[in-house]
């Protein structure tokens, strides 16, 4: 074996050792539990009850064994099986061992069932070459060995099979080859899948998908005690392939980083590599620029340098950053990252000190939060004064709260874990952008997820939890389809099954854990406390035991509380947990303010990582200061806990899986000592039980998991059942029924299918035990009749060689006695000399010969008799060939006939050949039209970039403004940051104001006035609450409406981008099409297409941002009349205070009557407490069922945010289909800031202008409207246009394939057409033939005639004439032998002649067929034919040149109906002549008669003549010899006689085959006469065995010549039929031409409508520049518009300024304070929503530019504002100042000024009022104008865009009809091609024509020679008689030739004397 095929195939030698199963089945082995090996094999002795007595095979020693606890064995041919899940005994104990034995002997990997099982083998296998991928490349699972790539290859096939997602799901414990083998699945794919086929091609994808596994290793794996490269993460990378099966881009998702890591590790543990490979590896530069320090100073690197045995850092550091290269990282970017991982590193160095007098945390030395804050962007004492004392929001206040050592220790532990995982997420989502960026649409895509198995440690904390959770869910979806692959097989087999969801087994474990409510699972009781401040651990934990306690799977732990908390029972086994810093865990708190000093760095690389920073959990969820219930109500929904996330992920990955085909790879560590060939038995145990291997089998041992084909059954098993099945045939599943019905198994242990019989766990080893037990006394038996045969046959043998010593003994003494015996001495020597033996046996011979001659004379008398019968049966035969021959001669007439009808067919052809070249001209000019409007389309193509180069300048210049915008807006929101610190210290001194107030104000009257004013204040501050409530409630409301809204919206946008995926897979199929005609115009129109797509959908998203737009304007104008309410309400506050004021002068007068009132009015004072704590009680109570509420509709905010995270990934996918729309949006900018440029020049001139641009407007209104009314006109007929054309095309294409069809149909019928025609003139020439030689054979009767009565003449002449008879016999010979070989040529003529009428035959079915598939094609283009008669009415006008066409096919059938008759008369004709011939035969037949008649008479005659010479005086002995001789020669006579007759037939036959044969007659003719001599006395003999040969062959042809007629028949039939077949078609034909010239003139009318388009595309893009010009000048209008509403800006501001001066000077200090607070409040709650409102605009900000201009309006307001706040804070602290100096002068001046004031309040009131009023009508007013001139915008790009569609739909148009115009072209060349062949074949046919009739006057004169000399021959032998000299040396050479081998015995007889 070579090396690799070690480590893949066992040895199967071991397995089928009889020994290993003798042994098996005589020991009864089972397995044991055991300490140490986890199972030990065993012998059952003996059962005693529940125990059993069990021998141990290894030590012998007996234990005893409960019998519950022994575990089946395997029989041996188990042994090392591949899959498991085909061994009968399914147990821990044999999956256990058979996993050890393969590992033992190198195979690592082993299937079970769905699972493919890998040992991890600590050593490199030679397994993963390229020749392995190679050998494993399109193989199926069970023809290779087990493997990685058998799982890949698997899953790819059936993606590129079934159009199926697949996935690869790879579990296990910390280094059990999870990582490897997942890099491993990349690798084969990346070789099988990738679109460049050579290594060295490999393309750049490609590299970068097995480049991006270092980056993701060296930032997320590390050493750990089980692995050295232990990955800290899993991840599902998503590989997607197109249509053709080739890579097109990948994605990688992440699951719960350990970023603990980062800051501590265990001990002889390391940090992610990059630590190592950055400190090892950077240079001298990059050490200084990242401040890099040693090993030793660094906190986070617990263990300081821990190398890695056999791994440099330094080379491992440089593979990395390479690899970064690769995917395409800039070098800024990757310092950017370095930056981080050294700040992280940094970070650790950072201590803290506690104070002496208090325990606040400081920062004695701030060297490191330099080094960090100059590596990550910040300033540095921002940045210690957010560690130790952050500011922390308090209710609505924010307070600076000093932190304690832990407090900061914590914080900075969070933000460097945080730090880092925010950068491995960008790293992530980096490769994922370099990999995604293909243009190639993905069809389908494997997934390979590499995730944690399940773990069970000591200790099990919140991480464990989640993974077990995800194992469980994991679980699950394999026992779904694990066991709905079985039961879909025992449907499949018809098998009575009760279907079984063994999914479902799981549900309550993960309901436990996952269920949101009713009771909540573990996960939402978590999340619950984390929202409640005074929430610990232990509370957390007395609520899951209160919620879950009586769940089956949810336990208390039976250990004590310090070791775990509560116990969940999982599918793996019992999971103790301990809740330590859960909470903690699940909110993952960071220091806020340090994360907005990293939003804000001026590394773009950190701002990158914390662009998120609302979504965190700050340290105000976290401290408990947060008392009131409105602190979480602040950041509502703005930040996910870790539980939510990692749910919400694994639920999107689980989705994702169920929608794919799983495929389950189970990795397990052999050991802990990382040694290579150990194996810990119960380490591997509990990982199959937590990996889910044992758990798939348990779901097995519920079905029938053995199952065996009938017949293997049968041949394994029928020895059980001997007489079960009875002899002969019978079918699999019956002798099964049979042998399993004698075996009388129980019914539920077995279930007979279709094809398999499928059994329990256990069954097949109880009958592999009865088995071997049946062998074995098979073979005892055996062996014993073996043994007794043996020893029977050498008992035999001794007895025999007993006899043969006793015959030996008894002769030897026999030869003694006579060995010195005188008389036996001399018989020995006297015996050879005597001579009477050799007479004797020389009469014996003499004997014998006598007897041979008896013999050969019968035999040769019977052999004369048989050639009587052959003679007249051949006769009978050659008339019948006459008659053949007659009808031939006719047929071949007929073909001369068809061959000049195929010459007028020709012209005819040609003629419309000449048409058919001008169409082609007129397409030729067409063709180039359109290559002039194609280079037309590139000039405006060119102009197109132009345009877009330009404004890609302007959307640079736009993104420069954004950054200064965002500049700018981060100094606003600094000011608004200061603003509340002033207002914090303005509420302070409120405070000392108002104690000063009470100080001063200790009348009684005052008081009492205080007291009517609070109530007042009361009463009305309640009705305000209520209304707010109200408006809040409202407010909600409408936002969650806006919510569903936004998400109908963005599941419209998902719909969209389907349907344009779509759309663009069938662009890239057309492009694929025509990429080989039009490669340089491809790449122009996929540009084209490419930006039309973008275009639409930026419409589309377009429209969708317009309503949301308005829906925010919407929402701004509510807000605006709130405000206005808001002010309403200020202003009846002053109202009320003038009135408090009035009456405050009133009471000044009536002290002395309030004196006496104060007791009443304290006493209601009193009772007005206890009602105000009365309803301060029933609030709270109100309060308490509010946080209720709220926590109810808090979680289902929750899952409404759920959704829109979703919708939020579902955008970010669409995130770049928004870039280009952003690409176009900056277009429209850049015009814009034209605009503006413009305007800037024109704005001096514009205020002149104003009214003539308005007239303009409405001029450009109405034109709009008009446009809009002819564009929705046009839009119509387009549409119409487009569905017309749309049908038309897909018709004309199906119309296509039916004549396409149709033309090879019909060239098939063409083909075998002339087939026949070849077939009819070989047949005509063969009967011609056959008439000539019936001439010559009627000749010859004539000439025996005359023959017959010269006999008697020639008889006389014999004598003389003997000798040269002898010469011409030589000649005759030779002839004799050429015609053996012409009989020979006729058979193997014979035989061709049959292959040939069975192909006719097969070409007749094939045709049979042919026709009903026309048939059916016929009466689907009947259906097509309606549709398209309904379509093409109006063009019926253009079919004259078809019918034209459609009569000369019509004269074509009449002339094949004509053939088709005159076929049939010939074939009568031929029918008349075969009776004409047969009759001929008879008479010849009887003329042969009569020759017999006249040879006995002769012979009578020779008697007569012998018996009168008897006189002549010889002697007896003489005459008898001459007597003899006379017969003999008379005998002679005949045969030779007969000899010639046969001859004569042979010559008739050979003539059939002259015409093809004569030249190789010739030769062998002259070969024959060179070696005739030597040749001509073995031809005699050779001359019988030919005659019987002959007489067969006869048979044999007659047969044949019957069968030849009835196929005749046959044949005549199917030409009928076929000949009515052909008519169809040719009708059919006939409609496929009308429907191709129809549709020609469509298309000619369809080009001129393209013509029109393109008129009208010219015109619209006039108007557009029309429009463009009006738009600018609207521009230059909006601008001079907003410089008018900032002057009116300015004029509001100066008004306020006016107001607030007013308000200082009436109001006093109590009530201007409480207006201040109550102003301060709505401001703020203004500045909040400015801000929200501000944060919204920023998000979308990348998305759409059109927002950026709404948030730069917005920010404009909140300038104005801030400026009005500013400037009342300013008043405010003047006011205090004026407060402190006036306050004594106030109560004086009071009166004095009120009256004054109160005039001149109302009318400055009103007159600012009035203005407002008007300046915002001005505002409405001129933003109604701008969205009417950007809907007009909008629409004039919607007709540019839907017209540049046209112009492509039209160009596809004009493409699909150049590729009909070259299918036309490529089908005129087939047809002179074939004209051209068929000329050739006619000539061809001309030629052989005449050859043949050359041949055959040859052969008609050759075979007149012949017959001359025959009958020349026939008439010197029936002449007279012959002398009997001569006929005795005619008789002694006839011995001679038939006695050749005795020689001797004939030489003496002439000497007798």
């Amino acid at each position: 074996m070579a090396d690799p095929n070690k480590y893949l195939y066992g040895d199967r030698n071991l397995i089928n050792n009889p020994l290993a199963q003798a042994d098996w089945a005589s020991k009864k082995l089972v397995w044991v539990p055991s300490e140490r090996l986890g199972f030990e094999a065993g012998s059952l002795k003996e059962e005693q009850g529940d125990e059993c007595l069990i021998e141990l095979a290894d030590s012998g020693k007996k234990i005893r064994v409960n019998k519950d606890d022994i575990q089946k064995m395997n029989p041996p041919k188990f042994s090392k099986v591949e899959d498991m899940a085909e061994l009968t005994c399914l147990n821990e104990a044999s999956v256990l061992h058979n996993l050890k034995e393969r590992y033992y002997s190198g195979l690592i990997y082993t299937y079970s069932g769905l699972f493919c099982v890998v040992i991890n083998p600590y050593k490199n296998l030679p397994i993963y070459s390229e020749e392995i991928v190679e050998m494993y490349k399109g193989k199926k699972k069970h023809e290779m060995p087990p493997h990685i790539y058998a799982i890949t290859d698997i899953s790819y096939r059936s993606m590129m099979q079934d159009r199926e997602d697949q996935s690869i799901l790879c579990t296990g414990e910390s280094g059990a080859g999870k990582t490897e083998n997942t890099k491993k699945v990349i690798q084969y794919l990346a070789h099988v899948a990738s679109s460049h086929k050579t290594k060295k091609d490999q393309g750049e994808l490609e590299k970068q998908l097995l480049q991006a596994n270092p980056i993701l290793e060296a930032f997320g794996n590390a050493k750990t005690v089980k692995n050295d490269n232990s990955s800290r993460f899993g991840k599902f990378i998503r590989i997607n392939f197109d249509v053709n099966g080739y890579i097109v881009g990948a994605n990688i998702e992440t699951y719960l980083l350990e970023k603990s890591r980062a800051i501590r590790q265990a001990k002889d543990e390391r940090t992610f590599h990059i630590f190592y490979y950055l400190l090892t590896g950077a240079g001298d530069k990059l050490r200084a620029e990242l401040l890099l320090e040693n090993y030793n100073n660094y906190r986070f690197l617990s263990n300081g340098n821990v190398t890695i045995p056999g791994q440099q850092d330094k080379d491992l550091f440089a593979e990395t950053m390479d690899a970064m290269r690769i995917m395409s990282i800039p070098e800024d970017e990757q310092i950017g990252m370095l930056k981080v991982v050294s700040s992280v590193l940094q970070l650790g160095n950072m201590t803290f000190k506690k104070e002496r007098h208090n325990d606040q945390a400081s920062m004695p030395d701030n060297t490191t939060a330099q080094k960090v804050c100059h590596l990550m962007g910040m300033n540095v004492t921002d940045f210690t004064r957010a560690i130790l004392m952050p500011r922390i929001k308090v209710g609505r206040d924010y307070v600076q709260k000093a932190q304690t050592q832990e407090q900061a220790e914590f914080a900075v532990e969070a933000l460097a874990k945080a730090t880092y995982e925010r950068m491995f997420r960008w790293l992530v989502m980096r490769i994922n952008k370099a990999l995604d960026k293909t243009k190639r649409q993905g069809a389908s895509f494997i997934g390979i997820l590499d995730i944690a198995g399940f773990e069970i440690f000591e200790l099990n904390s919140f991480e464990q939890l989640c993974i077990n959770y995800t194992n469980e869910k994991l679980q699950q979806l394999f026992n779904h389809t694990m066991f709905i692959l079985e039961q879909e097989e025992y449907q499949r087999e018809g098998i009575e099954w009760s279907f079984i969801d063994f999914g479902l087994d799981l549900q309550p474990c993960i309901e436990l854990i996952e269920k949101p409510a009713s009771p909540p699972g573990i996960l939402a009781l978590l999340d619950e406390e984390c929202w409640f401040p005074k929430a610990t651990d232990k509370s957390f934990v007395e609520k899951v035991v209160q919620e879950q306690g009586n769940h089956p799977k949810f336990f208390k732990p039976k250990k004590l509380k310090d070791e775990a908390d509560f116990c969940i029972i999982h599918y793996a086994g019992k999971v103790d947990y301990k809740a330590d810093e859960w909470l903690m865990k699940n909110m993952d708190p960071l220091n806020d303010n340090v994360a907005t000093l990293l939003n804000q760095s001026t590394d773009k690389f950190v701002c990158e990582l914390w662009k998120d920073v609302d979504r965190i959990v700050g340290l105000d969820k976290v401290s408990g200061m947060s008392e009131m219930p409105g602190a979480f109500k602040t950041r509502k929904g703005m930040f996910r806990t870790v539980g939510q996330l990692y749910k919400e992920q694994l639920s999107k990955l689980m989705a994702t899986l169920r929608n794919t085909n799983p495929n389950f790879v189970r990795c397990i560590i052999p050991n802990h000592e990382k040694k290579a060939g150990k194996l810990d038995p119960h380490l591997v145990l509990d990982q199959l039980r937590c990996n889910g291997v044992l758990e798939g089998i348990r779901i097995c041992r519920q079905g029938f998991p053995n199952r065996i084909i009938f017949q293997e059954f049968r041949q394994r098993y029928e020895i059980l059942t001997p007489s079960a099945i009875p002899k002969g045939f019978m079918d699999g599943k019956q002798a099964c029924v049979l042998m399993i019905k004698s075996l009388e198994l129980d019914p539920n242990l077995y279930r007979i299918g279709q094809s398999k019989v499928f059994f329990r766990a256990g069954v097949l080893a109880h009958l592999e035990e009865e088995r071997d037990m049946k062998i074995t006394d098979i073979i005892i038996s055996f062996q014993a009749w073996c043994r007794g045969h043996l020893a029977r046959r050498a008992f035999t043998r001794r007895q025999q060689q007993l006899t043969a010593m006793k015959v030996i003994q008894r002769n030897c003494a026999a030869y003694l006695k006579l060995r010195n015996w005188q008389w036996w001495r001399l018989f020995t020597k006297v015996k050879p000399l005597l001579q009477v033996s050799r007479q004797e046996e020389e009469m014996h011979a003499k004997d014998d010969e006598l007897t041979k001659v008896k013999e050969k004379q019968i035999y040769t008398q019977q052999q004369l008799r048989e050639l009587e019968d052959q003679h007249q049966q051949l006769s009978a035969e050659k008339m019948a060939l006459q008659e053949q021959l007659q009808a031939e001669t006719e047929l071949c007439a007929e073909a001369e006939e068809m061959r000049a009808r195929l010459a007028a067919r020709k012209q005819e052809l040609e003629e419309i050949l000449h048409d058919l070249e001008a169409r082609v001209e007129e397409e030729e000019e067409r063709a180039s039209q359109l290559i002039m409007e194609k280079k037309k389309m590139q000039q405006n193509i060119s102009d197109l970039e132009q345009q877009l180069d330009e404004e890609e300048a302007a959307r640079q210049k736009l993104q420069l403004e954004k950054v200064t915008t965002e500049a700018k807006l981060k100094k606003f929101e600094e000011e608004i940051m200061v603003l509340d610190d002033q207002n914090v210290k303005l509420n302070k001194e409120k405070k000392l104001m108002e104690e000063r107030i009470s100080e001063f104000t200790t009348n009684l009257a005052e008081e009492e006035e205080k007291s009517k004013s609070l109530q007042k204040l009361k009463t009305k501050h309640e009705a305000m609450i209520t209304d707010l409530e109200d408006r809040l409630r409202r407010e909600e409301k409408q936002r969650q409406e806006v919510e569903k809204n936004r998400r109908k919206l963005e599941g419209d946008v998902t719909d969209v981008h389907d349907q344009i995926a779509e759309l663009q897979a069938q662009i890239a199929e057309l492009r694929a099409q025509l990429a080989k005609k039009e490669e340089e115009l491809q790449a122009a129109l996929a540009r084209i297409e490419e930006e039309a797509a973008q275009k639409n959908m930026a419409q589309k998203k377009i429209r969708e941002m317009d309503a949301q737009l308005s829906e925010l304007q919407d929402d701004l104008e509510m807000e605006r009349q709130s405000r206005v309410k808001a002010e309403k309400q200020r202003r009846d506050l002053g109202e009320e205070l003038e009135a408090l004021k009035t009456e405050l002068e009133d009471t000044l007068d009536s002290t002395a009557a309030q004196q006496e009132l104060r007791t009443k009015r304290e006493t209601e004072v009193a009772q007005l407490k206890r009602a105000l704590e009365d309803e301060a009680r029933v609030h709270e109570q109100q309060m308490v069922d509010m946080r209720q509420k709220h926590s109810q509709s808090f979680d289902e905010l929750n899952e409404q945010l759920e959704q829109a995270k979703r919708n939020k990934v579902s955008m970010e996918k669409a995130k770049q289909a928004l870039e280009s729309e952003r690409n176009e949006l900056t277009i429209e900018l850049q015009s814009l800031m034209q605009g503006k440029g413009d305007s800037e020049h024109r704005r001096k001139k514009a205020e002149s202008q104003v009214q003539e641009l308005q007239l303009k407007f409405s001029e450009s209104e109405r034109q709009r409207m008009e446009l809009s009314e002819k564009f929705t006109k046009m839009q119509a007929e387009l549409e119409n246009a487009n569905a017309m054309l749309n049908d038309v095309e897909s018709k004309s294409i199906k119309a296509t394939k039916d004549r396409s069809t149709l033309e090879s149909q019909f060239q098939d019928v063409q083909e075998v057409l002339q087939e026949e025609t070849r077939q009819k003139l070989s047949m005509g020439t063969r009967l011609r033939q056959l008439e000539d030689e019936q001439n010559s054979l009627r000749e010859q009767l004539e000439e025996e005639e005359e023959a017959k009565k010269n006999v008697e003449k020639q008889l006389l002449m014999a004598q003389a004439q003997i000798l040269e008879f002898k010469k011409k016999l030589e000649q005759d010979s030779t002839c004799l032998e050429s015609a053996e070989e012409v009989k020979k040529r006729v058979q193997r003529d014979l035989e061709s002649t049959c292959h040939r009428l069975e192909e006719k035959c097969s070409a007749y079915d094939k045709l049979e067929k042919t026709k009903t598939r026309i048939q059916q094609e016929l009466d689907d283009l009947l259906v097509d034919q309606d549709h398209l008669r309904q379509i093409v009415s109006n063009l019926e006008k253009k079919q004259k040149k078809f019918d034209q066409m459609l009569a000369e096919e019509k004269n074509i059938s009449a002339r094949y109906a004509e053939e088709r008759d005159r076929a049939e008369a010939e074939a009568r004709e031929k029918d008349t002549r075969a009776l004409s011939l047969a009759r001929e035969l008879e008479t010849l037949m009887e003329l042969k008669d009569d020759l017999d008649r006249s040879n006995k008479m002769l012979r009578a005659e020779m008697e007569d003549l012998v018996s009168s010479k008897d006189d002549v005086g010889k002697s007896v002995h003489e005459l008898e010899k001459s007597k003899r001789s006379m017969d003999q020669q008379l005998e002679e006579m005949k045969t030779q006689l007969e000899e010639l007759e046969d001859e004569l037939q042979a010559t008739e036959d050979a003539k059939l085959r002259l015409e093809v044969n004569m030249q190789a007659m010739k030769a062998q003719y002259e070969r024959d006469l060179a070696g005739r001599d030597e040749m001509g006395e073995e031809k005699k003999r050779s001359l019988i065995k030919q005659v019987r040969e002959m007489e067969m062959e006869l048979e044999d042809e007659r047969k044949q010549r019957s069968a030849a007629v009835a196929s005749r028949k046959k044949l005549e039939l199917d030409l009928k039929e076929l000949e009515a077949g052909i008519d169809m078609a040719n009708k059919n034909r006939e409609e496929a031409l009308k429907q191709l010239k129809k549709l020609q003139a469509q298309m000619k009318e369809l080009i001129r409508e393209l013509d029109d388009t393109r008129l009208s595309r010219e015109d619209i893009l006039a108007q557009s520049k029309e429009t463009e010009k009006k738009l600018k000048s609207m521009e230059a209008e909006m601008l001079q518009m907003q410089e008018e509403v900032a002057a009116a800006e300015r004029v509001k501001r100066q008004a306020q300024q006016e107001r607030d001066e007013l308000q200082d000077e009436i109001n006093n200090q109590a009530t201007k304070n409480a207006q201040v607070a109550e102003e301060r409040r709505r401001l703020e709650a203004r500045i909040a929503q400015l801000e929200e409102e501000v944060e919204e605009e920023q998000c979308n900000t990348e998305l759409m530019n059109d927002r950026m201009k709404k948030a730069m309006l917005q920010t404009e307001q909140m300038t104005v504002e801030l400026a009005a706040e500013r400037s009342a804070a300013q008043r405010v602290e003047g006011a205090r100042s004026q407060m402190e100096r006036q306050n004594k002068d106030l109560k004086l001046k009071l009166q004095e000024l009120e009256g004054t004031v109160k005039s001149k309040y109302k009318a400055n009131m009103t007159a600012l009022e009035a203005k407002i009023a008007q300046l915002e009508e001005q505002l409405d007013f001129e933003t109604r104008e701008r969205q009417s001139a950007s809907k007009l915008v909008r629409r004039t790009e919607k007709k540019l865009k839907e017209v540049v569609l046209q112009v492509d739909d039209e160009r596809r148009n004009t493409e699909q009809y150049k590729d009909q115009a070259d299918k036309l072209n490529s089908r005129l060349k087939q047809l002179k091609r074939q004209l051209e062949e068929a000329e050739e074949e006619a000539q061809r046919a001309n030629a052989n024509r005449r050859k043949l009739q050359r041949e055959l006057e040859d052969a008609t004169e050759s075979a007149e020679s012949m017959n001359r000399e025959v009958s020349s021959l026939k008439s010197k032998l029936r002449r007279g008689e012959l002398p009997f000299t001569m006929r005795r040396i005619v008789t002694r050479t006839g011995v001679e030739s038939d006695d050749e081998p005795e020689p001797k015995s004939e030489t003496p007889e002439p000497k007798p004397e």
